[in-house]
């Protein structure tokens, strides 16, 4: 029994005219949300997202797709909504993600990628205005890397950290939050990542924005370099970094005029994101059953563990992580 997907076949007549159509999964997320491709007879495409109102609240999406269209990124058009129910009928950007692209890449087919990406990114951080998003504040920062100890530490790696080490661990948040909420402050994606980017004319559609806050400027850039499901060579990494960095100084975006400092603040803010994460797919496997997450942890151990060696006032962190590190066992391939 879906009871929901009985509702949901039953309002999409309507917002079709009456037209036949087919009703297939299209993809799910972490999230409670599902989303269907609903075919119709003379070939048009689209998504239907079923988003359980109690759970997933589709009016901070439908804010945001207007908000990043306006900025003219290629985001889902949304055709029809029921905000009560939870369904929305948008616009399907293609079934081939950056994620599944990049893995069949050559090197130059990938720096085009990363290319049209940094470039709608920059759209986004130059259309920043201010009170049109929640702020990524200290409170929110914190509350995400809470995630770690609790899930992470505690429930998957069965770590109860000393008096002394969660007075360290409080002390590296501190450091982190510093660092984050000291940036210039744009508009923020929050999971802007090969996953979450189709191959799409124009390129690259979005998805998966309904989080979009105001916050750090380094947030995006680093979500998409560094990501959860894909690993980089260093050189890459900074190359691209670089690039950015350049682009975004000629569009008069924020961003600190000497790249060292810039590029400390794109490693912390990775860090930060990173515990989180972490904390975040423990939580999935252990709360929400859905395991296949966790088996990308290890990656993340590796880069906060990585970033921390190379920064004195991460030395706690680091020998945490570093003990982490030895003992995870390998489940991450190795950086292309």
């Amino acid at each position: 029994m879906d009871p929901r997907r009985d509702a949901l076949e039953r309002w999409l007549p309507a917002q079709l005219n009456e037209a036949a159509f087919t009703l297939e999964p299209a993809s799910e997320d972490a999230s409670f949300r599902r989303y269907f491709r609903a075919t119709l007879a003379d070939g048009r495409r689209y998504i239907v997202m079923d988003a359980p109102p109690e759970r997933e609240p589709c009016a901070p999406f439908v804010r945001v797709a207007a908000l990043l269209r306006a900025a003219g990124l290629n985001a889902p058009e949304v055709h029809a909504q029921d905000l009560a129910q939870g369904f929305l009928l948008l616009t399907d950007l293609g079934t081939r993600s950056y994620l599944e692209a990049f893995e069949t890449a050559d090197h130059a087919s990938a720096n085009a990628l990363m290319r049209d990406a940094t470039d709608a990114l920059l759209r986004w951080q130059r259309a920043t205005r201010p009170g049109l998003l929640p702020s990524y504040d200290a409170a929110l920062l914190r509350q995400e890397m809470a995630l770690f100890p609790q899930w992470y530490l505690g429930r998957h790696r069965g770590i109860a950290l000393s008096a002394e080490q969660a007075s360290a661990l409080e002390g590296d948040f501190a450091l982190l939050i510093a660092s984050a909420t000291a940036q210039p402050q744009v508009f923020v994606h929050r999971d802007y990542m090969p996953r979450n980017l189709m191959l799409s004319e124009p390129n690259p559609g979005v998805l998966d924005f309904q989080d979009a806050v105001t916050g750090p400027v380094t947030y995006d850039i680093v979500s998409l370099l560094r990501d959860a499901f894909l690993s980089w060579e260093e050189e890459r990494v900074l190359d691209w970094c670089v690039r950015y960095w350049e682009l975004a100084r000629a569009a008069a975006l924020p961003v600190d005029p000497d790249f060292a400092e810039f590029y400390r603040a794109f490693e912390w803010m990775g860090l930060q994101r990173h515990l989180k994460v972490l904390g975040i797919f423990a939580r999935l496997t252990h709360r929400d059953g859905k395991t296949k997450y966790v088996a990308d942890t290890p990656r993340f151990v590796r880069y906060a563990s990585r970033v921390a060696e190379r920064y004195a006032p991460l030395a706690s962190l680091a020998r945490l992580l570093r003990q982490l590190d030895e003992s995870e066992p390998c489940g991450a391939p190795a950086p292309r």
